[in-house]
């Protein structure tokens, strides 16, 4: 087995060295091994018990000491020591000496970077042999049973020393050995020594490791780790508490079980109280306290976030962790960790920011109760979104900035409500204000949207611009989804004119100019003290995603932006910019900008409709480079961070969280946010942002399906165009002497003509824009590209003869199949036509009949009264019936007259219903044919009479 740690050869490496200490064969080299071979001679083959401890002591020495001695020891001596374990358990100073000899062979004295930089990591090399070795692991959590402390001690700190090495390993081993969990767990429960150590050992072994997690919470661990924390001191204990949460962290991590249980069956009041202060408690954290609270802010972050996968308020365990911690005034302990002053410590100001934007994210609840939220006593209280702009507006450090801004994103995504209730409270300025004319403890007796405006203007648009970016970042948040507050800012006016001859200024236009200045930034504010590009050059793409937002299905602000002549030939112009490091980003969201004036554009038709930017852009950048520029935007850095960036917190550890404490909120902020910003620091050439970052997951997301619609609206624009050619009416005018039906005629293929031409140039002029939106290949306009040399066009009229030819032989085949099948329905038509002719002769029969004995029953009666009449007249009794008798007798009569005949009527009539039918089917088939039904009607029937003249002669 090859064991490799970053890219060495382990084994290839105690190779090395074991040849350096035995390979050679002379008794010189055998020495170098420090005697390790002799004293394990000792111990095996030693005859007096105190001989053997004398020398496993001396052994331990060695190999604690010696590089050569810790080689040669993992090359010999793991065989001789799991012996002992096995069968000398009585023997307990034999099992401590062999503990601290297989301790000290696993550890190391010295860095791990300066033993691979040597070529060497024994340890290593030893950890993974000894982990391999069949039974081992089991041997040594058998230790644990012993009744010795120290066996118990030393048995925890060499597994602890082996799954710094080779977790993986020994976390299959563990988890594969019956009760081995158990036994660690047990080991919570002793002494303080032992408990510090079994807890760092489970922080190591439940690291990405699922299934062992869920066994150590079934074990009881959330309540030992409640429990030690408590006894501790809480946030105000040392590092044992650290630990603690360390390792409830690791049972929270991607483990929606375990977050369930903890909910359901402790409770999740004990984290809050963690991060409550007490009060008169001012900065003055310990270095460790301040450590300890930033390991439990990353347990909130880790019980709301959820997976990237999963919409905001979609995850039934992350909203139900929502509602208890909001119910459990979390709320309350975060806000005064991040904006009422009491703590100093960056890194945890902005997780504390973060905690309140995941605990509002998608829960009406939540967002409701921040909405409300008054923050401090009277008569210095205000609302605490008051608060977190101020902090936005005010900080220094980016990172906080960056989570202040998340705290809006969370609490405006999918909230009109709340969005309606910020916009409300923008409004105009006074003239005097506007102008720079305030102190800062004004911002305590304004409303949100006022201090909103006021840094959105800023005092000249240059040395404030930062500030105006900041807050044009969160007004996008406002505006995002929510076309009624976007008509509203739409129309709101920045400042109260001075008179009434002065003229207002809306946002809209305010923020182009901004993004005009951002163009050409100061000399001081373009580099840094390092050389490197300053924050100050970020600034244009969160103008220009503030503007995309802006436009998103809404007409009316694309109508606002294209007012101004301006306006389109800058956004033309920044979409050609290059030069530096956010030329990228400025060329493309000034792109995705041209497209949304495309798409959503208001006018049908006018100056500033679609067909005239789509001009422009062909004209100015052609659409080829125009498209370029989305396409390089994706493929940047920052973009494919943000659309491959996790809601999980970096995990924070003993190595990495004392740094992260004192550091300036890096690790505390979001993965997608501190990739952006890592992104941003391994370029030479760039310089972090200074006001928020400008990509998200949702507006990537955005981007990307915006993209095949500009695409599809461009070439509809060209299958449309808007400019029809004016043609001279030639051959259009009545001739002389041409009659009115020739002059209509010649009218209608003129006509057809002039329409057919129009047709094709139609269709060639929306295939040829399509051809270029979709192969990207081509000149840098379109007009170019239609004027290609004389073999292009005769290739394009060889290809669309080919095509021709190929409808041609479709259609002929088409046509074929129709008269064979016109054939067959004539022969049907025949066939319906006698079996019509029969069905007629046998009614008109009938009808005949029918007549008769109507004639017959006539006759019948003029008897009978001839014969009342003459008995009458020879004075005998009249023998007539009543009336209503003889009209009795005549309907029985004619009753019994008809049923003869009407089953086979009804009979008849059926089939000659069904069969009219038939022939109308046939009638309408003809017809779309293109035959004369009527004709060869009058044919048949022209036939028939000449048959019947030939019968009659």
């Amino acid at each position: 087995m090859a064991f490799r740690i970053g890219g060495i050869n382990l084994n290839a490496v105690a190779q090395g060295v074991g040849g350096l200490v035995f390979g050679s064969g002379d008794r010189s080299s055998r020495q170098d091994d420090g005697g390790v071979e002799r004293l394990l001679e000792r111990i095996q083959h030693g005859v007096l018990a105190d001989d053997r401890r004398a020398a496993m002591s001396e052994l331990q020495i060695v190999v604690a000491e010696d590089r050569a001695a810790k080689v040669a020891f993992g090359s010999m001596g793991f065989p001789i020591i799991m012996s002992i374990f096995r069968d000398e358990r009585e023997d307990i100073d034999m099992i401590r000496g062999a503990l601290e000899t297989l301790l000290a062979s696993v550890t190391s004295e010295g860095s791990f970077h300066e033993e691979q930089q040597s070529g060497m990591v024994p340890h290593v090399v030893n950890s993974e042999v000894f982990a391999s070795e069949t039974g081992s692991v089991a041997m040594l959590l058998s230790l644990l049973d012993d009744g010795d402390f120290y066996v118990r001690y030393y048995t925890l700190q060499v597994l602890t020393a082996l799954l710094t090495h080779c977790a993986g390993r020994l976390q299959e081993v563990i988890l594969s050995t019956p009760h081995g969990i158990t036994r660690l767990m047990d080991m919570m429960q002793e002494r303080e020594v032992i408990r510090n150590e079994a807890l760092l050992l489970l922080t190591y072994l439940t690291r990405a490791a699922e299934e062992i997690q869920k066994i150590v919470v079934f074990e009881g661990a959330f309540e030992k780790i409640f429990a030690i924390i408590a006894e501790e001191g809480g946030s105000e204990g040392g590092i044992i508490v650290q630990d603690c949460l360390e390792l409830l962290n690791n049972l929270l991590r991607n483990n929606s079980s375990n977050q369930i249980f903890l909910r359901e069956t402790y409770g999740l009041q004990q984290i809050v109280q963690l991060l409550k202060l007490r009060k008169g408690s001012a900065d003055g954290f310990s270095e460790q306290k301040s450590v300890n609270l930033l390991c439990a802010l990353e347990t909130v972050a880790l019980l709301l976030a959820g997976s990237s996968s999963t919409p905001a308020g979609k995850d039934p365990n992350v909203v139900a962790n929502q509602t208890v911690l909001g119910q459990n005034k979390l709320l309350d302990a975060l806000l005064s960790l991040c904006v009422e002053g009491r703590v100093s410590a960056v890194a945890i100001r902005c997780a504390a920011l973060r905690c309140i934007g995941d605990l509002v994210v998608g829960h009406s609840k939540n967002r409701d109760l921040l909405g409300n939220k008054i923050v401090g006593e009277e008569p210095d209280s205000e609302p605490a979104l008051n608060c977190v702009l101020r902090v936005l507006l005010r900080t220094s450090n980016v990172n906080e900035c960056i989570a202040a801004d998340y705290v809006f994103k969370c609490f405006c995504e999918g909230n009109p409500e709340g969005q309606t209730m910020l916009a409300s409270t923008i409004t105009p300025l006074p003239h005097s204000s506007s102008r720079g004319n305030w102190s800062s403890d004004d911002d305590r007796s304004i409303s949100f949207g006022s201090m909103l405006v006021r840094a959105l203007i800023s005092s000249d648009g240059r040395n404030d611009l930062e500030a105006s970016c900041r807050a044009a970042s969160v007004l996008s948040h406002i505006l995002k989804d929510n076309v009624p507050c976007k008509e509203k800012v739409l129309r709101i006016p920045l400042e109260i004119p001075s008179s009434a001859l002065a003229p207002t200024e809306f946002l809209m236009p305010r923020c182009m100019r901004y993004l005009a200045a951002a163009a050409s930034p100061p000399a001081d504010k373009l580099q840094s003290s390092d050389g490197s590009y300053g924050g100050y050059i970020w600034l244009q793409p969160v103008l220009l995603r503030l503007l995309v937002t802006w436009l998103t299905d809404c007409p009316s602000a694309v109508a606002a932006l294209l007012e101004p002549a301006a306006h389109l030939p800058f956004l033309v112009e920044l979409s050609s910019s290059s030069g530096s490091p956010a030329s990228v980003h400025v060329a493309g969201l000034a792109a995705v900008l041209l497209g949304e004036c495309i798409v959503y554009n208001p006018n049908k038709h006018g100056p500033k409709d679609a067909s005239v930017i789509v001009d422009v852009v062909n004209e100015r950048i052609g659409l080829s480079a125009y498209f370029s520029k989305w396409e390089e935007m994706q493929r940047s850095g920052l973009f494919i961070s943000a659309a491959t960036s996790s809601r999980l917190p970096k995990p924070l550890t003993r190595s990495t969280a004392a740094a992260a404490a004192a550091g300036d909120g890096l690790v505390a902020i979001a993965p997608d946010r501190h990739q952006q910003l890592s992104s941003f620091q391994e370029s030479s050439n760039s310089g972090e942002p200074a006001v928020t970052t400008f990509y998200d997951s949702e507006f990537v997301a955005f981007i990307r399906e915006l993209e095949p619609v500009v695409r599809e609206r461009i070439v509809e624009v060209f299958a449309h165009p808007r400019n029809r050619a004016s043609v001279e009416l030639v051959g259009f005018e009545q001739r002389e002497g041409e009659k009115e039906s020739d002059y209509i005629i010649r009218l209608r293929s003129l006509l057809q003509s002039q329409a057919q031409e129009m047709q094709d140039l139609v269709e060639r002029n929306g295939a040829l824009a399509e051809d270029l939106l979709r192969t990207g290949h081509g000149k840098d306009d379109l007009t170019s590209t239609t004027g290609e040399g004389a073999s292009s066009n005769i290739q394009t009229k060889r290809s669309q003869t080919s095509v021709s030819n190929a409808e041609y032989d479709s259609l002929r085949q088409r046509a074929e199949a129709l008269m064979s099948e016109k054939e067959g329905l004539m022969s049907e038509i025949t066939q319906y036509k006698q079996l019509v002719a029969k069905y007629e002769g046998e009614i008109q029969g009938l009808s005949e009949a029918y007549n008769a004995l109507e004639t017959s029953n006539y006759r019948l009666e003029k008897e009978v009264d001839d014969l009342r009449k003459v008995l009458e007249g020879k004075g005998i009794v009249s023998l007539s019936p009543s009336p209503e008798q003889l009209a009795a007798a005549r309907e029985e009569g004619r009753q019994e007259a008809l049923k003869e005949s009407e089953s086979e009527m009804d009979d008849l009539l059926a089939c000659l219903g069904q069969e009219e039918s038939k022939v109308e089917k046939l009638r309408a088939r003809l017809e779309e044919l293109g035959e004369d039904v009527d004709a060869l009607l009058e044919d048949v029937g022209e036939a028939e009479a000449a048959d019947a003249n030939v019968d009659e002669d």
